[in-house]
C-alpha cells in the first residue's frame, strides 16, 4: 500500500496549494541563484518529510500494538470510511469536532517558531520551516496517519509517511516557481478534484481491510493481518 501513500501525497498537495501554499510562497529562497534556490526548496521538503517520518514512527508504534491484537483489518476499513466521511460531510460540520483544539497552545508555539524562521535564509532555517510546517494540523496528514496505523510493521509505517511526503513534493515545488500562475480561481478549480481522489483512496483502504484476495489492492486477510506461525522444524 506504499503506492497508495504516494498517490495520497499527490492528492494532498492539491489541498496543500490552498492551505500550505502561502508558506511555500513565502520561503526565503534565493531568486537570483537557480541552483541555490533548488537546493533550498529540497531542504524545505526534507524538513517536511522528516516530520512525517517522526509522525509515522509514533503512530507506527500504536499500529504495531493493534496489529498484534488483531485489530488492523478493522482499522483499515475504518480509515477508508473516515476518508469518505471527510468528503461527505461539509467542512463547517467537521470543524465543530476539531481534534487539534486540545493542542492549541502547542500549535500556537509551533506557528510562532515557524514565523521567526522566515526572517532567515540559511539552510538550517529553511529546514526548520519544513519541519515545523509538517507538524501543523492538516486533514490530509490525519488521513495519511490512518494509513500508517494500518501498516504491518513499524518500518512500513515510517515508509508510508515518507512516501506520502514525497508525493506532495512535485506540486508543492511548483508553487514556488509558478506563483503567478496559481491564482485563487486556479486553486479553487484544483480543490474540486480533491474529494473524488480522497474517495478513491478510501475505497482502496476498505478493500484492503476486507481481504478480497486481489493482488496489490486487497491481499487475503491471512497474508496481511495474521501473525506468521513459528517454524518448529
Amino acid at each position: 500500500m506504499l503506492y497508495a501513500a504516494f498517490i495520497l501525497g499527490l492528492i494532498s498537495s492539491l489541498h496543500c496549494i490552498g492551505m500550505c501554499g502561502p508558506i511555500a510562497m513565502m520561503l526565503p529562497v534565493s531568486h537570483h541563484n537557480p541552483e541555490k534556490k533548488a537546493l533550498q526548496i529540497i531542504t524545505y521538503h526534507l524538513g517536511r518529510v522528516s516530520s512525517y517520518a517522526v509522525i509515522g514512527l509514533l503512530f507506527g508504534i500504536i499500529g504495531r500494538g493493534l496489529y498484534l491484537a488483531g485489530f488492523q483489518q478493522y482499522l483499515s476499513i475504518f480509515a477508508g470510511i473516515f476518508m469518505i466521511v471527510m468528503v461527505a460531510f461539509p467542512a463547517n460540520i467537521l470543524a465543530k469536532y476539531n481534534f487539534s483544539k486540545p493542542m492549541f497552545r502547542l500549535i500556537t508555539k509551533l506557528k510562532s517558531k515557524l514565523g521567526k524562521q522566515f526572517s532567515k535564509s540559511s539552510f538550517k532555517s529553511i529546514f526548520s520551516i519544513g519541519l515545523l510546517n509538517g507538524f501543523l494540523p492538516c486533514g490530509m496528514v490525519y488521513a495519511a496517519v490512518f494509513g500508517a496505523l494500518t501498516m504491518p510493521t513499524l518500518s512500513f509505517s515510517v515508509a508510508y509517511m515518507i512516501f506520502f511526503g514525497i508525493g506532495t513534493m512535485p506540486l508543492m515545488s511548483s508553487v514556488v516557481y509558478l506563483q503567478r500562475l496559481l491564482t485563487v480561481p486556479v486553486r479553487n478549480k484544483i480543490q474540486k478534484v480533491i474529494p473524488y481522489a480522497i474517495v478513491f483512496i478510501g475505497i482502496l483502504f476498505i478493500a484492503r481491510g476486507l481481504g478480497l484476495d486481489i493482488p496489490y489492492i486487497s491481499p487475503n486477510a491471512a497474508s496481511l493481518f495474521v501473525k506468521a506461525q513459528p517454524n518448529c522444524h
